[in-house]
């Protein structure tokens, strides 16, 4: 194996990024990391290491770590699908993927739909922990992918402007199935109503919470934003749940997404994690739309499965068998693709406003 290349201390250079600042020193420091990493994983003088990273310091942290090593590194483009990537890994034979820290519930339902040779040839010894965050993942998919992958599937509830706030493990989530976990370090969460007043574990209403470990950058210079936020300096994103008694939360919707219908709250996501697993499904959205009588009523948006055809009837009759009455949407629409936010997040604003702007309201 090629020794490590000479460090560049020496280099006059700063990188910066956004407001973050990296020094010749810091940068030669992370550089050596991620060669150390590399060389852990088995790779050296001539492999290939492909990068679909987005543009940020952990790119230049990888390609210089594999330059110290003397492997080639190959810039993947992180908005790539499947067969793009692919056609790219397989013609520069890349010896390790480098992509971005966690995994989404709609991932991991398409890998549990993998064909099961595909699945039974997979070499998951090395699997040491897996992230998921970004939504609430449904229980049943939660618990297939635990016995899959084995007990290293760990969940949060993050924001951008909170950070990481939670953890739960996958022994812990087994015992409070559907939790996104308790605040991690010195994190704090709790339950608001619309009056602010604290609500008793069990009590659905607003997500405040705080961790002290994440920089308090996103509203340094904004303080009117922050104030619309914050709350006894906790600060709310939207998101709507409850605590149980010993302090493990659980996320029940977004605020702007909760349906009232005839007086009833109904939380979409609910219904979604249910709709998500139906044979055909690759991925759905439900959301209110108006209703002359009960103000709101739920419709279903699917993006069906490559070559799979549903009918309105046969989703119905499914949700149905697994849920209240009214938890079942009145309209079912059909689509090749749903829209999506830059995050890959499904944009319901979107499918919701054809809908409202008919009646010249929002809601």
């Amino acid at each position: 194996m090629r020794p490590f290349l000479r460090a560049t201390t020496n280099m006059p250079a700063t990188i910066v990024f956004g407001s973050q600042t990296i020094s010749p020193a810091e940068a030669d420091l992370r550089a050596a990391r991620s060669a150390a990493g590399l060389m852990a994983l088995g790779v050296g003088c001539d492999d290939v290491v492909a990068l679909m990273l987005r543009n940020e310091p952990a790119f230049i942290d990888a390609m210089s770590g594999a330059r110290r090593v003397g492997a080639y590194h190959c810039p993947i483009n992180w908005h790539f699908k499947a067969l793009e990537a692919g056609h790219i890994l397989r013609d520069c034979a890349a010896k390790l993927l480098i992509v971005h820290a966690y995994l989404v519930p709609t991932m991991f339902v398409r890998m549990l739909r993998l064909a099961q040779p595909l699945k039974d040839a997979a070499d998951l010894s090395s699997m040491r922990f897996v992230a998921s965050t970004g939504s609430p993942c449904a229980p049943d998919v939660k618990r297939a992918m635990i016995d899959w992958f084995g007990p290293v599937i760990h969940e949060s509830y993050a924001s951008s402007e909170a950070g990481y706030v939670t953890h739960i493990s996958s022994a812990e989530w087994l015992e409070r199935p559907g939790s996104v976990g308790r605040a991690a370090g010195r994190g704090t969460v709790r339950i608001f109503d619309a009056a602010g007043e604290d609500l008793p574990p069990g009590e659905v209403g607003l997500i405040y919470c705080v961790q002290p470990a994440y920089p308090d950058f996103n509203y340094l210079n904004l303080p009117q934003a922050r104030a619309a936020i914050d709350r006894e300096g906790l600060i709310c994103v939207g998101d709507m749940g409850y605590l149980d008694a010993e302090g493990y939360l659980y996320v029940s919707d977004r605020q702007s997404d909760m349906v009232i219908s005839g007086g009833v709250n109904i939380y979409p996501a609910e219904i979604e994690a249910v709709l998500i697993c139906m044979p055909g499904v690759a991925d759905c959205a439900v959301f209110g739309i108006p209703h002359e009588e009960y103000g709101e009523a739920l419709a279903a948006a699917i993006e069906l499965r490559a070559g799979d055809v549903l009918e309105t009837h046969a989703v119905q009759d499914y949700l149905s068998e697994r849920m209240a009455g009214y938890k079942v949407p009145r309209v079912v629409t059909f689509h090749a693709a749903l829209p999506r936010e830059d995050s890959g997040k499904i944009f319901k604003r979107r499918l919701k406003a054809p809908y409202w702007e008919k009646v010249g309201r929002r809601i």
